[in-house]
């Protein structure tokens, strides 16, 4: 299974979080298959940055997100985004 997830970078005591696409399988700071966007809790406000494209393209092909990353692609307006798009979908196949 394809996941959603955080990869953990910066410094100790200084966590940046990148977005990453990963096999489920995959350690957490491991091997992943693209990275998506960025996530830096320590600045006041926190700096969201996700690649909408990439993010719809990888949920609409079958990746699940992690609770964090959801919370995230939520927070973006991602996911709002991914329902629009299957809403449209499902009223241009009733046609």
């Amino acid at each position: 299974m394809v996941k959603i997830r955080l990869r953990r970078m910066g410094a100790k005591k200084r966590p940046f979080y990148r977005v990453v696409v990963a096999d489920a399988r995959s350690p957490r700071d491991g091997r992943y298959i693209e990275e998506i966007g960025y996530y830096d809790p320590t600045k006041d406000p926190a700096v969201i940055k996700i690649d909408e494209d990439k993010a719809v393209r990888w949920i609409n092909n079958g990746a699940q997100p992690t609770d964090t990353a959801r919370s995230l692609l939520k927070k973006t307006g991602v996911l709002k985004k991914v329902h629009e798009l299957k809403q449209l979908q499902s009223k241009a196949n009733e046609s």
